[in-house]
């Protein structure tokens, strides 16, 4: 068994901004300048679709998957040493266009997370190929589970089936719904027995809709460690391995779960 209180911390850091429209360019040259404020932590973590904000135009937008977004979080990775993830639009080699999060690790590896579930109402469906799988990628130790927005209205999906400390969020969330994104992320954490990160965006996107933020990080209780608010900014937080070992021995619920598989 795992001996999770001597993990070292983990330092956290949530970018959440606005993002231009469309202009990946402009995208990567303003989360340069935010990346400064992030120095010091082991996980930086950007929006969904940080180099284009929430778009369909699959085609038009879609890099391929060493294409330069890869090429400039490999970089950023390595300068900061820190692990930056965000999600970005890919093609990948089989031609299916994906919502695709990219790990970057600073020893210059990438890995990847496509998102499951599709907006449908956004029409997100008919211009991406779902994931298939989830993954768990590791730092310092920790176990992290990364999913991507609307993934956070799936439970099953989110359940933890393989002892993950931290579920982590990236999103492009409107304000309309935001007290949906602020009860779900709390019932996410104390059902799973994790803490749980999440990231939004602020501002204004191409097709009018409003984005509120409330990018957050919760411990294993559902109790508030971050709350950012509407603000534009670099925020982070320190999460502690040995409170949540102390809390899973105290309150093994995980030992009476129901077993389940994927079909």
């Amino acid at each position: 068994m795992r001996d999770l209180s001597a993990l070292p911390d983990l330092n956290i850091a949530l970018v959440q901004t606005t993002l231009a429209w469309h202009d990946r360019q402009a995208n990567l040259e303003h989360f340069e300048l935010l990346l400064e404020q992030a120095a010091g932590a082991d996980l930086i973590v950007l929006p969904e679709m940080f180099t284009t904000g929430f778009s369909m135009a699959s085609e038009a937008l879609a890099e391929a998957e060493q294409g330069p977004t890869h090429k400039w979080l490999k970089a950023q990775a390595q300068k900061y040493n820190a692990v930056i993830t965000g999600s970005v639009i890919i093609q990948a080699a089989d031609g299916s266009h994906r919502n695709r999060l990219l790990w970057a690790r600073p020893d210059g590896e990438v890995l990847h997370y496509d998102k499951r579930h599709l907006f449908r109402m956004a029409g997100e469906h008919n211009h991406y190929t779902p994931g298939e799988r989830q993954v768990q990628f590791e730092l310092k130790g920790w176990r992290i589970r990364p999913l991507i927005c609307y993934d956070l209205r799936f439970p099953v999906w989110s359940r933890d089936a393989q002892d993950t400390d931290l579920l982590l969020y990236t999103a492009n969330w409107p304000g309309a719904r935001r007290q949906h994104w602020n009860r779900l992320l709390p019932a996410r954490a104390i059902e799973n027995l994790c803490y749980v990160a999440a990231v939004n965006r602020v501002g204004t996107d191409g097709k009018g809709f409003a984005y509120t933020g409330d990018s957050q990080v919760l411990d294993f209780q559902g109790e508030s460690l971050l709350s950012a608010g509407e603000a534009d900014g670099v925020f982070q937080v320190c999460l502690e391995a040995a409170q949540l070992a102390e809390y899973r021995q105290k309150f093994p619920a995980n030992l009476d779960a129901d077993a389940f598989t994927f079909l």
